[in-house]
Parts: structure tokens; sequence; C-alpha cells
């Protein structure tokens, strides 16, 4: 056996997990599939024919699932697009510039680290209270620019770049901006398309902070959306009904990690895609 080649009980092995892990996908998807009179009392009727897409024509018919969708879309793209900005901004501060307290500062960053959201959750939902920022698109991203993993990814990202590359743009003539709008940043395309495929899929997926501030139906997320139709309209809605929801909710997951699987490949394995 050749070093590094997986044998066949390796294969077997391999895609037996595999078949374990995607399980409860392919049981959501057949149960999307039935009529939900069907599945009334007898969820194994998934596992039989007749099939029938009549659930996914009734999420563009007469829910709220494409204002759910929605919604998760203005604000994933928000947060992702605030936080690119922001750490971008703060990373070149604090590994390129020299000012009072930068490392002092730095240290305060990294210190958010520590600090759950549940732990701040009471003095952020009494000030968004008073701001009248519930039930509003700012009230749902704000939160989500506080990233001081993203400050101190971008950082460390710009920190290995060169320094010359600074002190010849300015022999040219360019100023701190130039030099950070053209130099600098192109640079860092790889590191923030990493940055931007984790906050976003972060971001679609929270629960938390949503199901606190989004108390109108009309302004509920995907993630808070489905959950709410499971608890209060399953017997109506049907089965089928709410694995379709389910199905269709995660859609826009599939596709980014179809599109960015190469910096989420390259982000688990620690290094960023060059």
């Amino acid at each position: 056996m050749e070093r590094g080649r997986l044998t066949p009980a390796g294969w077997a092995l391999l895609l037996l997990g595999a078949l374990i892990m995607l399980a409860p996908l392919i049981w959501t998807v057949l149960l999307s599939l039935k009529n939900n009179a069907e599945l009334v009392g007898n969820s194994g009727a998934a596992l039989q024919a007749p099939y029938t897409l009549e659930n996914y024509g009734a999420i563009f018919g007469n829910s709220f699932t494409m204002r759910w969708l929605l919604n998760s879309a203005i604000v994933a793209i928000g947060t992702t697009l605030g936080v690119l900005i922001l750490a971008s901004l703060a990373g070149y501060g604090f590994a390129r510039l020299d000012f009072p307290l930068r490392k002092t500062l730095f240290v305060i960053v990294l210190l958010g680290l520590a600090v759950p959201s549940q732990a701040v959750i009471l003095p952020q939902h009494q000030l968004f209270a008073w701001a009248h920022l519930h039930n509003s698109y700012p009230g749902l991203i704000l939160p989500g620019l506080i990233a001081p993993f993203s400050v101190f990814f971008m950082t460390t990202y710009m920190r290995g770049i060169p320094r010359e590359l600074d002190e010849a743009a300015m022999l040219d003539g360019a100023s701190r901006w130039t030099i950070f709008w053209k130099v600098i940043l192109p640079l860092t395309i790889p590191a923030q398309s990493t940055l931007a495929v984790f906050t976003f899929l972060g971001t679609w997926n929270d629960y938390w902070w949503p199901l606190i501030s989004a108390t109108r139906s009309d302004m509920y997320t995907l993630t808070v959306g489905l959950a709410a139709a499971q608890m209060n309209y399953a017997q109506t809605s049907g089965l089928g009904f709410l694995m379709a929801q389910a199905v269709f909710a995660s859609i826009p997951i599939f596709i980014v990690y179809i599109v960015f699987q190469k910096q989420i490949v390259s982000a688990m394995a620690g290094t960023a895609v060059r």
C-alpha cells in the first residue's frame, strides 16, 4: 500500500461515515417530497412513492418563507460587508501604523474574544430598545459588526505583508489611504474571501440575537422563522411543508459552499488561499 492512499476498507469506512452524516439531510428531503396528509401519524411514508413538489410550490404561494429569506440575505450580506470594511481598516491600523496605545487597544480587542455574547445580551437589548432599533435591519446587523476575531485575523495577515511595499509607495508620494487602498488591500483579498465566507455563514445561521430583536413575523430571519413555524404551525402546515422550508432555506448555504469551497477548506487547514 502506498503511503497516504486509502485501502478498500478505508474507502468503505469513509463512505459509511459520509452516509451517516448525510442521512438526516436525505430524510429531510424525502419528507419534503411527500404529501402532508400521508405523513400524518406515519413519517415512514417518506420511503414510499409517489413523491410531489407541492410543498415547494406552497413556499412561493402563501408563506412567509420568501420574506424570511430576504431578511436573512439582507442581514448576512450587510453584516459581511460591514465586518470586512471595519476589520480591514482596523487591521491596517494595528499592523501598519504607529500611534499611542496601539498595543493596549489591540489587547482590549483580543479581550473581546473572551466575552460571550450572552454576557452582554441584557444591556445590548436595552440599548437597542432605547434607540428603537428592534424589528429593523440595522438592529439585526449592528451587533454582528462587533467582531474581534475578524480584527485579529486581518491584523495578523497584514503583518505578514512586507513593509518595503509601504516604503516604496511613500517614495512615490502615495498617501496612507492610497497605500491602504491600492497596495495593501488587494493583497488581502484571499484573507478577506475566507473571512467573508465564515462571516456570511455565521450570520445566516445565527439564531440567538434575531430571536431577541425580531418580534414581528415579517422581520424574522430564516432561522427564527422556521423555528417558529415548527413550534406554532406544525399541525396546520404539515410536516412535509416544514421540511420543504428547511431544504429551501439550506440552498443558499450550499451555493456559498460550492462557490467558495476553496477558501473554506483553506481556512479549515489554517492557511489563507493565495
